[in-house]
């Protein structure tokens, strides 16, 4: 305890100075993530509370970040879609996958899986952190024309047939669930059907037509019309909001240039009595816990999203120990992985009691901690409430709700250029081409944050990242078996000797034959170590395998090596090993390849121990 309060002064600073960078952004991202300003608000409380205060990371601080944000919207958009459009009605379903995947964090921290974040490769990281630039970018722009594609009158009834198509449907299945539907009989479905009035029609077309026009894809198909629509004075309030954010910085980096924007843009826009558009209203006083998703939880219900909120959870740890370790190196100390991630996992799950999105650690707003003082996790906690406070004090929520969408947009796309992983594209050209694919040569990493980038940006985030990973790791183990192979190909020792080698009997070389393998021998590698009982010359009555720098072997390796084993038996060769490791030698203990295939008196920890017996016990033949 008396640690926690060693540095109050500083920490106070710092989790001040990060609750005000931090506070434009919550309403931002709130607002983005579809559920509104005090959503975002919600998840910076509590999430920035809470994970300071169980988790692994002194100086960090926590809330919703721009790539939890990118993932959450696309949830949030699915689940309001398969629900008539109606955020009310999707609310308890879209806070149980936050909920879900706060739980999984802390399940994941509790099993130590922490530690194996880091084994992600940079250039699936690189493309995923790119493309949520590119989908902050994208998805901004609209707003920041002025232009909502549900007030478009015009667009909006271009969905009404599919609108009329989708209300029967949903009486038909409501039929169905009810067991009132007759196949011979249509009186129900035509008595619900007649009291259809022209506003539900016209709300599902609002529905289908927001739906239509979201994420990247949405954005860039309605752009045209976004841009036959230009409101001008939007237009202004965004660039105002971008132009104050990049000049204030050139003025002093003391003062965060996000707050400054969105207090003078709003000022400017409230007190000149414009005719904006505000973001939608943040109730003033405690946040209530939406207990729905506790009270009328279905496990039927929350089964289709399992997944997405595993990904949720695992994108949130990468986030959020990506930060840590920058953290690290600031202030030259180190974070517990896994105690970061319980501490991650209580922050989003008690966010999505309260109706909050979910976050990760933040890394502007840690760094931004860390530079003004902050060094134990009062800081981040203090921040937390600094955003409390302002729920609580009255009038200011209320005023808070007349800032003007179209200045978070132009937040949010400074957000989006800044994200992005401009070390990543630079070094495209300098990355070796390494890969041949028909008569073009390619860099295996660039092709890899490539292909992350565009399905991110045009598809699936989730999947993007787990087909990077899949890619990823078959391209390094394709590289690591060449590797290996090219290393330890079979040669006779006139061509090629190890250092101990050289004194090797020149009378018993055509009888002696040395087989040296340098890698680990896994799957990658198994087919071009098969080949070594077709290599060996029929004058050879003994094999010597050198397994001095063979420290690992996987399922695969100990089959092929179990295989290869039979053929030099077949042909009445023995096999002699040198250096035998530890995991090798238990592999194949395993299924008794030792002692079975290779007895102890074929095992020596030297090769020249090895000598010796050959020496006493193979006869010169040629």
């Amino acid at each position: 305890m008396k640690k926690f309060f060693s540095n109050i002064k500083g920490d106070a600073f710092g989790g001040i100075t990060a609750g005000i960078v931090a506070l434009p952004l919550a309403l931002a991202f709130g607002v983005s993530s579809g559920l509104g300003p005090s959503a975002g608000l919600y998840g910076a409380i509590f999430i920035s509370f809470f994970a300071a205060l169980f988790g692994g990371t002194n100086t960090q601080i926590s809330g919703p970040t721009a790539p939890m944000t990118a993932v959450s919207m696309v949830i949030i958009a699915g689940i309001i879609a398969t629900n008539d459009g109606d955020v009310n009605k999707a609310l308890p379903a879209i806070l149980m996958v936050f909920l879900l995947a706060g739980l999984m964090q802390v399940c994941l921290g509790a099993i130590g899986l922490g530690k194996y974040i880091r084994y992600i490769p940079y250039p699936v990281v690189s493309g995923f952190m790119t493309a949520i630039g590119v989908i902050i970018i994208i998805t901004q722009i609209l707003p920041s024309l002025g232009y909502y594609p549900k007030e478009d009158t015009e667009y909006v009834n271009e969905f009404k047939p599919q609108a009329e198509e989708v209300i029967l449907e949903n009486i038909l299945k409501e039929e169905a669930a009810e067991d009132v539907l007759v196949l011979e009989d249509f009186k129900e479905t035509i008595s619900r059907a007649e009291k259809i009035t022209q506003e539900d029609i016209l709300k599902e077309s609002q529905t289908l037509a927001a739906k239509n026009a979201s994420g990247v894809l949405g954005a860039l198909k309605v752009l045209p019309r976004a841009l036959m629509n230009i409101n001008w004075l939007e237009v202004l309030l965004a660039l105002g909001t971008i132009f104050i954010i990049y000049g204030f910085k050139r003025i002093t980096t003391k003062v965060p240039s996000t707050l400054v924007a969105l207090v003078v843009m709003s000022a400017i826009a409230i007190l000149g009595g414009l005719d904006y558009k505000p973001i939608p209203e943040i109730p003033e006083g405690l946040p209530i816990p939406n207990l729905e998703i506790i009270t009328g939880f279905e496990l039927s219900k929350v089964t289709p999203y399992i997944f997405t909120a595993l990904a949720l959870s695992l994108l949130g740890a990468i986030d959020s120990l990506l930060t840590s370790i920058v953290a690290d190196n600031m202030t030259k100390t180190k974070h517990k992985p896994n105690k970061e991630l319980v501490g991650q996992g209580i922050g989003n799950s008690i966010a999505a009691l309260f109706g909050g999105i979910p976050g990760a650690g933040a890394t502007i707003r840690t760094v931004v901690n860390i530079n003004s003082g902050g060094k134990t996790k009062l800081s981040g906690m203090i921040a937390g409430l600094l955003l409390f406070s302002i729920l609580m004090i009255p009038g200011l929520p209320n005023l808070a709700s007349q800032i003007p969408a179209a200045v978070l947009a132009g937040i949010l796309i400074t957000v989006g250029i800044g994200v992005m992983d401009y070390k990543g594209l630079r070094a495209i050209p300098a990355m070796p081409l390494d890969i041949k694919i028909g008569p073009l040569k390619l860099s295996s990493e660039v092709l890899i944050m490539l292909i992350v980038l565009v399905l991110s940006s045009f598809w699936d985030l989730v999947y993007a990242v787990g087909i990077g990973l899949v890619i990823a790791s078959l391209m390094f183990m394709k590289k690591i078996g060449d590797l290996t192979a090219e290393k330890s190909d079979v040669k006779s020792l006139k061509e090629q000797v190890w250092a101990d080698e050289g004194d090797f009997p020149e009378n018993l070389k055509e009888e002696v034959f040395v087989k040296h393998i340098q890698g680990p021998l896994f799957f990658g590698y198994t087919s071009d170590f098969q080949a070594l009982a077709m290599q060996i010359p029929v004058t050879a009555s003994i094999v010597v395998m050198r397994l001095d720098k063979m420290d690992y072997m996987d399922q695969s390796g100990l089959y092929a090596m179990e295989d290869v084993l039979q053929d030099l038996k077949e042909k009445n060769v023995e096999a002699l090993f040198v250096g035998l490791q530890k995991q090798p030698r238990y592999m194949m203990e395993r299924i008794d390849i030792v002692p079975d295939f290779i007895p102890e008196t074929h095992i020596f920890k030297s090769f020249d121990d090895c000598m010796d017996w050959v020496k006493q016990n193979v006869e010169d033949k040629y």
